[in-house]
C-alpha cells in the first residue's frame, strides 16, 4: 500500500497545497487528529486507535477543543444527532439528483407543447442541469470554509428552490433551459458539502455506513425521477414536475433550517477564538487551523478554494483517474436516462408512466449494490488495516472496485443487443442490472476514499 500513497499529494509544498492552506494543526504541537489529515501512511497503529483531537492551549495562544470528550465537537455528537444531520443532507441529496432526470419521460409534451422539433434542444433541457453540477461546487467549496457548511447548504437549496418556479412557469425554451441551469447550480450544493459533513462527524472506520446512505441521493434519486415524473407529467402536465420539485424541496429546506448545525471544525474553532478573544480581551489567540502569525481575507480562501480542484487534479495522479472514471459513469448513467423513453416507448409502446418505471432496471441493483458496499466497507477496511500491521492507506478502499467495475461493460453488451434484436422488454430491463451493480460498487469505494484523502 506504500507505493500507492505516492499517487497521492504529500504533505510538501510542492506535491499539493502548502501546509497553510490545509490547516493542519501539526505546527502548534499539539496531538494532531491522525484520522483527519490527509494520509497516514508513517504512522503505526491499531485500526481502533481512537481519533485524537487538537486541544486548547491557552498559555500558546491557541483554541481548540476543550478536552477529548468536548460536546461541541461534532466527532463527539450524540449518534442520533449525527444520523439526524446525515439523514437531512441526504435527503436533499436525493431530491436534487432527482431534480435532474424527473423531466425526462416528459419531453414529448413539452415538444408538443412548444412546438419543438429539435430532439437534441429537448435532450439538452435534461442535460443542462448537470453543467450547473459543474460550476456550483467551485464557488460553494470555498464559502462553506468562510462561513460554514450549514448557512451555505441553506442558501443553496434555496437557490435551487426558487428556480424550480421559474422552470414551471418557462414561457418558452430558452428560459427553460436558463432556469435548467440555475436550479443545477444550486442543487449543487449537497453533492459538494455532503462529503464534507460525513468526514466532518464520522471517524474513518465508521464512514463506509455513512457514505452508502448518504450515496443513495446521488444514484438512486436520478433512477426515481422518471419514475414519478413519467406519471406526474402524464396526468397532470410537464409543469407539474417543477411544481412537485418545488414542494419536496421546499419541505426540506424549512427542515435544514429548523434542525441543521454547524459540523466543520475549523469554522467552529474559528467563532470559538472570536469569542474567547473578546471575553478574555486577548487579540493574540488563534484557532488551532490557522497558522501562527497568518491570517486570511475571505477572499484569499475564496481564491484558494477556485484554485484547489485544478491542483488536485494536476498534481495528484489518482484524484486526476478517479473523477475521470467518476465523470465517465455518471455520463453512461444518463446515456440509459435519455435512451430508455424511446427503446421503451417507440419500440415497446410503454406510455410515459411505464417507461418510466423501466428505470427499476438499474434502480433496483443500485440498491441491493448499496446494501452489499454498505455492510461489507468498513469490515473490509479494518481487515486490510490489520493485515497491514494496523496502518491505514485510503487505498484500501479501492479493490473492491476492480471487481464491480468489470460489470459495466456486460450491461452494455446485454440492453444494446436486445434492444437491437427488439427481444421481450424484460430481457433490456434485465440487461441493466449489471450496470447498477458495477455504479454503486465503483461509485462508493470512490467517494470514502476521496473523503479519507482529504476530509476538509
Amino acid at each position: 500500500m506504500a507505493s500507492q500513497s505516492t499517487l497521492r499529494p504529500s504533505l510538501s509544498r510542492d506535491a499539493s497545497l502548502d501546509r497553510k492552506d490545509k490547516r493542519l494543526p501539526a505546527e502548534s504541537g499539539l496531538q494532531v487528529d491522525l484520522e483527519k489529515t490527509p494520509t497516514t501512511t508513517s504512522v503505526k497503529r491499531e485500526p481502533s486507535t481512537r481519533t485524537v483531537h487538537p486541544e486548547t492551549d491557552l498559555d500558546r495562544g491557541i483554541v481548540g477543543w476543550d478536552g477529548q470528550d468536548d460536546p461541541a465537537n461534532p466527532m463527539n455528537f450524540a449518534p442520533s444527532r449525527k444520523w439526524t444531520l446525515l439523514g437531512l443532507v441526504s435527503a436533499v441529496t436525493f431530491i436534487s439528483p432527482l431534480a435532474s432526470s424527473i423531466f425526462s419521460p416528459a419531453l414529448e409534451d413539452l415538444a408538443l407543447d412548444m412546438r419543438i422539433t429539435n430532439e437534441t434542444l429537448l435532450s439538452f433541457t435534461v442535460s443542462i442541469y448537470l453543467l450547473g453540477y459543474t460550476f456550483g461546487p467551485m464557488l460553494l467549496a470555498p464559502l462553506s470554509e468562510i462561513y460554514g457548511r450549514r448557512i451555505v447548504l441553506s442558501c443553496a437549496n434555496w437557490f435551487f428552490v426558487v428556480w424550480q418556479i421559474g422552470c414551471a412557469l418557462a414561457p418558452n425554451l430558452a428560459s427553460l433551459i436558463i432556469f435548467r441551469l440555475l436550479a443545477g447550480v444550486g442543487g449543487s450544493g449537497c453533492i459538494t458539502l455532503g462529503a464534507g459533513v460525513i468526514a466532518d462527524l464520522f471517524p474513518v472506520q465508521q464512514r463506509g455506513l455513512a457514505t452508502a446512505l448518504w450515496s443513495l441521493g446521488p444514484l438512486m434519486g436520478p433512477v426515481v425521477g422518471p419514475i414519478a415524473g413519467g406519471f406526474v407529467g402524464e396526468s397532470i402536465g410537464w409543469r407539474w414536475v417543477f411544481w412537485l420539485l418545488l414542494i419536496a424541496g421546499g419541505a426540506l429546506s424549512i427542515a435544514i433550517e429548523c434542525f441543521n448545525k454547524e459540523t466543520y471544525a475549523p469554522v467552529l474553532l474559528r467563532w470559538k477564538t472570536a469569542k474567547l478573544s473578546k471575553e478574555l480581551g486577548r487579540s493574540d489567540l488563534r484557532s488551532v487551523y490557522e497558522a501562527e502569525g497568518q491570517t486570511e481575507s475571505p477572499g484569499q480562501v475564496l481564491k484558494l478554494g477556485l484554485k484547489r480542484p485544478i491542483v488536485l487534479l494536476c498534481k495528484s495522479p489518482i484524484v486526476l483517474f478517479v473523477s475521470t472514471y467518476i465523470a465517465l459513469l455518471y455520463g453512461l448513467l444518463y446515456l440509459f436516462f435519455t435512451t430508455i423513453p424511446t427503446t421503451f416507448g417507440d419500440q415497446y409502446g410503454f406510455s410515459p408512466g411505464l417507461s418510466g418505471l423501466s428505470y427499476l432496471g438499474i434502480g433496483i441493483p443500485e440498491f441491493i449494490g448499496l446494501a452489499i458496499i454498505g455492510l461489507t466497507s468498513d469490515k473490509i477496511l479494518l481487515r486490510l488495516a490489520t493485515r497491514n500491521g494496523g496502518k491505514f492507506e485510503p487505498e484500501m478502499r479501492l479493490p473492491a472496485m476492480v471487481f464491480w467495475s468489470c460489470w459495466i461493460p456486460i450491461s452494455f453488451f446485454w440492453y444494446g443487443w436486445a434492444a437491437e434484436k427488439k427481444a421481450h422488454w424484460i430481457v433490456p430491463i434485465l440487461g441493466m442490472a449489471p450496470f447498477g451493480l458495477g455504479l454503486m460498487g465503483a461509485w462508493m469505494p470512490i467517494q470514502i476514499y476521496i473523503i479519507d484523502c482529504y476530509p476538509r
